[in-house]
């Protein structure tokens, strides 16, 4: 497998000092923690009077299956590759790439949207503030756009100093939630009522408290949008602090840092969502919280307005919809992250999908028709974003679960293997009852794919080698040949015997008027995965039957290693050197499908096209010739 290529952000990171855990856990924290400004609305809307109840079943599903798999993940990827990489080295060739191209797919789901809700929230809060209601209302869509906008920008001009920023962020918002919380809950106490009428309720709708439990662990799939942040948990992980003795194949110090840093972030939140949902669910009246009442997507900045005033209420929005801002920041920086480790790699971007600006524009792009599809609503994105976030949780409980059989950890296999037929139910439930999740997903799918196979097609005929390795053998026989013309023989062995180089020999002779005096070599390339794009191409030389050189090359593709061996000798002994080829027999819409799929096909144009692309100068071109 070709190397990991880190993205821009995360290249910039890995040079600088990294930064204590905690300080990083905001970082993640700005989307983890800013969905307190909408998952409580949406636990009470999908779960009515259960909310609380199943509010504790997915804490149960985050402490005990999304925080022990995450856990493992950062310890198996502590580069920020995440679980996608893990899966990624579990399959090979193209059913890889497709596989890892879905997931992809998914993962923009989740962090696009995340933009475009987070947006979306923030406006709620902005549009529902007593003192701005008259002037903002009805121009949602617009504002959530100027939002979306106004990241885009910031990411244009650049992104530094996120993680000061986030600290600030984070440490206010949770603040000011603690107060709300706070509040709510003395409101609670000192109203036995409350409790009482709540419970009662429950009772007439459910009946006894196991068919309660029962409905709950059905309704809890609703409420998955609590276990975001997970994700960017792991993609966060080369900004933190390692130990001094820390090397890049054992950062130890790293991982540790991360595992606290998932740990402590999932216990603050558990917290959060446990008490936020029972103060909401018991303070709130049902109708507020559906769509237009004055609650829905921004239940605890209805509280805070309500029971502690307009002006720390106003406080609490301005901070909230900073958070949501931000968080969409941290996920724009996510998909900067995510997208170049993969898609260049495989020759399914252009080259500027390296660069930061171009990717930003086509990003915010995106999010504006995202923001315009679903008329800036909260409730309309949540499926889409739950389906993003239940797909890459279950794809990184299945990827430990394969980790710990192939370390022979029973015991963990067993439990990794629970938990991820958790999450399949989830997701599956999640999907059937809110299938424009999927929807969305299979249209960010399909673009990748579309797109992807696209550019692999526009790109077929570069040169796609990262570099040459020649062992001692292969070198000397470069050097033996440096003081006359070079000819090489490409062929595809089979028998490999004495017989097979001895006729080959002849023919090409008869076919090319080669004098007997000039001498020649063998090429072979064997193609490893043909699914790779770019791949070192390694060569190694030996002498057949005590008379025939022969040079083997490895790659993913006969057409590009041939063209790099080929300039390689070129630029190493300042001569042209020639190959050749024979024709070979088929359909040539056939053989460029071979090509493309299996790094084979018609060998003998291919490689002077990518010599062409290579080297514009056709004095300075090796030469190809057919016979």
């Amino acid at each position: 497998m070709a190397k990991q290529h880190p993205g821009p952000h995360a290249q910039a990171t890995d040079q600088q000092h990294g930064q204590r855990w905690w300080r990083v856990m905001c970082l993640t924290g700005l989307d983890y923690f800013s969905t307190l400004g909408y998952q409580p609305g949406i636990a009470a809307l999908a779960a009515g009077l259960l909310s609380p109840i199943a509010t504790i079943v997915l804490v149960a599903v985050t402490l005990l299956g999304a925080l022990p798999v995450y856990r493992r993940v950062a310890q198996e990827s502590p580069h920020g590759e995440g679980s996608i990489a893990m899966l990624e080295r579990l399959l090979s060739f193209w059913k890889g790439k497709l596989f890892v191209l879905a997931l992809l797919g998914f993962a923009a789901t989740d962090f696009l949207i995340t933009i475009t809700l987070s947006a979306a929230d923030a406006t709620a809060h902005l549009v529902e503030n007593p003192h701005l209601t008259k002037a903002l209302s009805g121009h949602q869509v617009l504002i959530t756009l100027l939002l979306v906008a106004l990241l885009g920008a910031v990411f244009l001009k650049g992104f530094s100093e996120a993680i000061g920023v986030a600290v600030v962020l984070v440490a206010v918002y949770l603040t000011l939630n603690v107060v709300v919380v706070a509040v709510g809950l003395w409101h609670v106490v000192t109203a036995p009522s409350v409790i009482t009428d709540w419970t009662h309720a429950l009772s007439v709708e459910h009946g006894n408290p196991i068919v309660m439990i029962g409905v709950a662990l059905v309704v809890f799939p609703k409420l998955a949008l609590g276990l975001s942040g997970f994700e960017t948990g792991v993609a966060v992980m080369p900004h933190i602090e390692g130990d001094p003795d820390d090397t890049e194949d054992r950062p130890t110090g790293r991982i540790r840092g991360a595992r606290k840093l998932l740990t402590t972030a999932a216990v603050i939140m558990s917290c959060f969502l446990i008490t936020t949902s029972f103060i909401t669910t018991l303070l709130i009246p049902a109708d507020d919280f559906k769509a237009g009442g004055p609650a829905n997507g921004r239940a605890l900045a209805y509280l805070a307005h309500h029971y502690l005033g307009n002006a720390f209420g106003s406080v609490y929005d301005l901070s909230t919809i900073a958070i949501l801002w931000f968080a969409g920041a941290s996920a724009m920086a996510g998909l900067l992250n995510l997208m170049p480790r993969y898609l260049p790699r495989y020759g399914m971007a252009p080259h500027w999908a390296r660069a930061v600006r171009p990717m930003v524009l086509v990003l915010t792009a995106i999010a504006f028709l995202v923001t315009w599809l679903f008329d800036a609503n909260v409730d309309k994105q949540g499926g889409a974003y739950a389906t993003g976030v239940l797909v890459l949780i279950t794809s990184a409980a299945i990827a430990v679960t394969i980790a710990a059989r192939a370390a022979r950890q029973h015991r963990w296999t067993i439990g990794f293997a629970i938990i991820a037929a958790v999450f399949v139910y989830t997701t599956v439930i999640n999907i059937a009852e809110r299938p424009d999740g999927v929807k969305i997903g299979a249209c960010f799918i399909a673009g990748i794919v579309l797109v992807s196979l696209a550019s692999r097609l526009a790109r077929a005929f570069e040169l796609r080698v990262t570099d040459v390795q020649l062992d001692e053998v292969a070198e000397r026989f470069v050097r033996d040949t440096a003081h006359r013309t070079i000819r090489f023989i490409a062929t595809k062995p089979a028998t490999r015997d004495l017989a097979e180089y001895r006729d080959k020999v002849h023919q090409i002779r008869a076919d090319n008027d080669i004098p007997v005096e000039d001498d020649l070599v063998f090429v072979e390339v064997t193609v490893l995965d043909p699914s790779d794009f770019e791949a070192e191409l390694k060569v190694r030389g030996e002498v057949l039957h005590d008379r025939y050189r022969v040079l083997t090359l490895e790659h993913s593709s006969v057409p590009n290693a041939l063209a790099a061996i080929l300039l390689h000798v070129r630029d190493t002994t300042g001569q042209l050197p020639h190959i050749y080829f024979e024709w070979t027999e088929g359909s040539p819409f056939a053989q460029f499908l071979r090509f493309f799929l299996f790094g084979q096909g018609e060998v003998a144009p291919v490689t002077r096209e990518v010599l062409r692309e290579a080297e514009p100068d056709r004095a300075r071109r090796p030469r190809v010739h057919v016979g």
